[in-house]
């Protein structure tokens, strides 16, 4: 069997890449082929894929018979990231079940999030939700196994709590503390993805992980301490908000705002196992807490402080651009339907000062008034573009950095079978100084957009 891993590079596709590369053939799906990662599997087959580029995901994902989802999209991608990351998580799943149609893969695993009982969902929670429901939009089906905090030493929220532990003797414990939750160990979920690889009888269910342990984050707190041989006291604040702790979290750990803050909002929620069935038929014991903790705690390596900074400082290196906003949808229309509206409304919008001709040859001409040098033109893709998706190529002109790459583009493209839709630009290039761009044209095409999404509200 050949498997697809999207996330791959992350510390779960890591781990699960050792374990099945020996079963199975991999695909192994990275941003970058000069990850030190494709070094370490000879077996596998790296990749690259831009998962915001349907086509690159087509061609990805060609030859899998399964894929494993592995994806989160809470750090930027580019050095300005207009975006949520609600709304690029969206258009990364939605790609991606458009591109397992056009594959035919059999099926789609997807790692998510335990969802509690409560009807409002933190964003970070309803996000996860919302992704199930993008990667089953295409016609695959989906598997999907949602798990709460995953140790491992390599994880993001384990580093968390390791380094808030480690460094703090005193901890003010906020109301979120009390909360409960089921941990799972990274190995457990290794296993338990493996086995649904094995087992088609999961194919399009919705499975709740967790490890034999619950407890609430400060119980859990408390644990850590006593493996790790460390005196600390735990002192209740009731009224220590989300705000301050994302900003005490990001203070003593280094993790960059973009991660912390989601997670943060989502502590307030119970996260227990609810539907316990691919446990009760995995019927293997899963490590305890303890056990996990004690392991994790041989190899962690803090790093996080240190990955944000190389994080920022490679994606300060390129002043590329990538803008996502989620649009409403009135029924009836469709992504044709929206670029057309989009294309008529903007010169009267931009009127007097802004002209924007149609050519024969499926180009968009804008321009000052009294300018010849065009401003920016977008030249429409009828091959990669369908009544649900519409793309079109950010050519040239005088906004455009002469060597702007060719896939930079404008897409409007359907979500949720048909619920919304999302506009984007993605790998932009501008001509104008970086700070100047920042504050002038980023400002007022974020202005445009907000503009003609009220339009859109008004008319539907």
């Amino acid at each position: 069997m050949k498997i697809a891993i999207a996330g791959a590079s992350g510390f779960v596709g890591e781990a699960l890449i050792a374990s099945i590369a020996s079963k199975h053939e991999v695909i192994a799906l990275t941003r970058s082929l000069g990850s030190n990662n494709s070094q370490h599997y000879k077996c596998v087959e790296w990749r690259s894929c831009d998962l915001f580029s349907l086509l690159q995901t087509e061609r990805a994902l060609q030859g899998a018979d399964i894929a494993i989802y592995l994806v989160h999209s809470m750090l930027p991608t580019a050095r300005l990231m207009q975006s949520t990351f609600e709304d690029a998580d969206l258009l990364l799943a939605d790609n991606f079940a458009r591109a397992a149609q056009k594959v035919n893969l059999k099926r789609i695993i997807y790692l998510g999030g335990l969802i509690p009982e409560k009807k409002k969902l933190s964003k970070h929670l309803a996000s996860r939700l919302e992704v199930e429901t993008a990667l089953a939009g295409h016609g695959t089906p989906v598997t999907t196994l949602r798990a709460g905090m995953i140790l491992g030493p390599k994880g993001s929220s384990f580093e968390m709590l390791y380094t808030l532990v480690h460094r703090l003797p005193v901890m003010i414990c906020p109301k979120w503390t009390r909360s409960l939750t089921q941990c799972i160990d990274f190995r457990d979920v290794i296993g338990l993805i493996e086995f649904c690889v094995e087992n088609p009888k999961t194919t399009g269910g919705q499975f709740d992980i967790g490890g034999p342990d619950v407890q609430t984050y400060q119980q859990l707190m408390r644990d850590m301490a006593n493996v790790m041989q460390v005196k600390r006291r735990f002192y209740f604040v009731p009224y220590f908000t989300p705000g301050l702790s994302r900003l005490w979290v990001q203070l003593i750990t280094g993790a960059s705002k973009n991660l912390v803050s989601p997670l943060v909002q989502s502590l307030r929620h119970e996260m227990v196992v609810r539907n316990p069935a691919l446990l009760i038929l995995y019927g293997k014991p899963l490590i305890d807490l303890k056990t996990s903790l004690r392991d994790c705690l041989k190899e962690v390596k803090p790093s996080l402080r240190q990955a944000t900074f190389n994080r920022v400082s490679l994606l300060s290196q390129t002043n590329t651009v990538r803008s996502i906003q989620r649009l409403p949808l009135s029924a009836g229309n469709d992504a044709a339907g929206i670029a057309k509206e989009y294309f008529r409304w903007l010169p009267k919008f931009l009127h007097p000062f802004i002209l924007v001709e149609h050519s024969n040859d499926f180009r968009w001409i804008f321009r000052f008034v009294g300018m010849k040098k065009a401003l920016l033109v977008l030249e429409f893709s009828k091959s990669r573009s369908a009544p649900d998706r519409q793309l079109f190529y950010i050519k040239s002109g005088v906004l455009v950095e002469k060597n702007q790459p060719s896939h930079s583009r404008l897409e409007f493209h359907q979500a949720l079978g048909g619920k919304c839709m999302i506009a984007a630009i993605h790998d932009f290039k501008p001509a104008l100084p970086w700070i100047v761009y920042k504050w002038t044209q980023a400002l007022i095409h974020l202005w445009v957009m907000k503009k003609f999404k009220a339009h859109l509200e008004c008319e539907g």
